[in-house]
């Protein structure tokens, strides 16, 4: 049996496995989306599917820190619309 990759949340910096967090990625241009798929090229940050982690991650600016970049407004405005989405 084949083992499930584990990554960090950056709001409740629990473990969980790759497939069941949304990624966040930093393309090599510097520009910052968010990855369904899981495959995009760049630096990527991982996030639980809930507002919680999400809001927690947004004040402590730990997802700015992971990418080493300012996040716009808009793409958090963006992660809040794909994770009610799916709840």
């Amino acid at each position: 049996m084949k083992k499930m990759p584990q990554r960090t949340c950056m709001g409740c910096n629990g473990k969980k496995d790759k497939k069941d967090l949304i990624r966040i990625v930093k393309s090599p241009n510097g520009e910052i989306n968010i990855d369904k798929s899981g495959k995009m090229l760049g630096r990527g940050a991982y996030i639980c599917d809930n507002i919680q982690c999400l809001e927690k991650a947004v004040k402590t600016k730990r997802i700015e820190r992971a990418l080493e970049t300012k996040i716009e407004n808009t793409i958090y405005e963006k992660l809040r619309g794909v994770i009610i989405d799916k709840s």
